[in-house]
């Protein structure tokens, strides 16, 4: 496998996002959970997004796992690698933004990497290095509140040079519009200067193309899916891509049952957690209880076990801001976080602790995560084991494929989580045993 562009994002559900943008761009599109083994085989593919979970754990923690997602990308063949973050730059003054910036762009070699959250199709732009929301800068929108990681500061240089251990730059949007060759000389002017980082304005899809075409023949980059979509339209241009975007296809409904987890805290989660509440069955988590010990993730499990056969459920630990700071206050902002994390991440993979023994195969099913609003991918395999097809779908981007006889992921089987089903229309079989959508 030689891929024209690797990803490591530091997100399930963002990871999914990069993967449907590459797809519908143009590129054959794989996501893994987690960083594949060595020996997993893969289908060809343009793109490979390893999706990890390491957004808000500790940094020296991120920055590991984020340089073995690399090198096994490197090691495929991987040109360019993108750093994948969120389009609202999610993180805290210490990272982990920054030192994983930092230390992939020390693996590539590179003296300076570009970096922007714009995406404009989604309401994120940038402009003078200062992050939009909408038409609100990033600290006046409900970021500012974010349980984990507060926002208080719209001004991305600021941000990322309190997090790197290096100079941060700006790539304004005059040096934009003059086209790639400004950028690139930009770039290359700021790293004379002793930057590390730069941030790039981008307020309009077509700047996106510019950085693209700028950064395309370099080996390191970070940015939002909107800097993935610049990317693969560079790609496809200069025939790198196997597919034009009007080619890309789409995959047919997997079926089965549908669950979906709600972790964010956001106005615009909350307001979709309300409104689930006429129309399905929901669960809200109090992660006051899960904080104190007890079981929430088994009886998330036993929930979902109960319902999904009437239909689609929830699964909501997302609470108003203030009950947050309470619960912050009372245990603190690490352990509050990461414990509702831990817990969303094992009802995801369906092993929470003493989980009970599940009834017999009920085939198949989504698992659709909100964070921010935003829909996201299906998560069927534990990390280090498992990939999937990019797809054009809001909800649904790909099947994953997994090998019974692997050991890996038997526990996954024994669980219930994984079953083997009977091909029906829209499925076709792997060689290794598993199954992806077909037009």
């Amino acid at each position: 496998m030689s891929l024209a562009l690797g990803c490591v994002a530091d997100d399930y559900t963002g990871a999914s996002d990069l993967a449907n943008t590459l797809t519908k761009a143009g590129l054959r599109t794989i996501q893994t959970i987690g960083v594949p083994e060595e020996n997993r085989a893969l289908p060809e593919a343009d793109a490979v997004v390893v999706a990890l979970k390491s957004r808000s754990i500790p940094a020296e923690q991120a920055v590991a796992r984020s340089r073995e997602a690399e090198a096994w990308l490197r090691a495929r063949g991987a040109a360019h690698v993108m750093f994948k973050v969120c389009s609202t730059f999610d993180s805290t003054d210490a990272g982990n933004i920054g030192p994983v910036m930092d230390a992939l762009r020390a693996e590539a070699g590179e003296a300076i990497a570009l970096v922007t959250p714009a995406f404009p199709e989604t309401g994120r732009s940038v402009y003078q290095g200062n992050l939009f929301v909408g038409a609100v800068p990033l600290n006046e929108s409900p970021l500012k509140d974010h349980p984990l990681n507060p926002m208080r500061d719209a001004n991305l240089v600021r941000v990322l040079g309190r997090q790197s251990g290096s100079p941060v730059g700006l790539i304004d949007t005059a040096t934009v519009a003059r086209g790639a060759e400004a950028v690139a000389a930009r770039l290359d002017a700021l790293a004379e200067e002793g930057k590390g980082a730069a941030i790039a304005d981008a307020i309009f899809d077509s700047d996106l193309e510019v950085l693209g075409r700028a950064i395309v023949g370099r080996k390191f980059s970070v940015g939002a899916s909107g800097l993935g979509l610049g990317l693969a339209r560079a790609l496809v241009a200069d025939g790198r891509g196997t597919t034009d975007a009007a080619g890309a296809a789409v995959g047919e409904p997997v079926g089965g049952t549908s669950a979906c987890l709600a972790g964010s805290c956001s106005q615009a989660t909350l307001q979709q957690v309300a409104a689930a509440e006429k129309i399905m069955p929901v669960l809200r988590l109090d992660p006051a209880r899960l904080l104190a010990g007890d079981d929430v993730v088994a009886e998330a499990l036993n929930f979902a076990d109960e319902h999904l056969a009437s239909g689609p459920v929830l699964i909501a630990t997302s609470a108003p801001p203030e009950a947050v700071r309470a619960l912050q206050a009372a245990h603190g902002v690490d352990a509050a976080g990461h414990a509702i994390e831990a817990a969303l991440a094992a009802i995801a993979e369906g092993r929470g602790p003493r989980r009970p023994r599940r009834p017999p195969a009920r085939g198949r099913r989504r698992r659709d995560l909100r964070r921010g609003g935003r829909p996201a991918g299906a998560h069927r395999l534990p990390a280090r084991s498992g990939d999937r097809r990019g797809r054009s779908r809001p909800a649904h981007r790909g099947t994953a494929r997994a090998d019974a006889a692997r050991p890996e992921i038997r526990q996954f089987r024994r669980s219930g989580l994984l079953r083997p089903r009977p091909r029906h229309d829209g499925l076709t079989p792997h060689p290794d045993g598993g199954f992806r959508c077909t037009p």
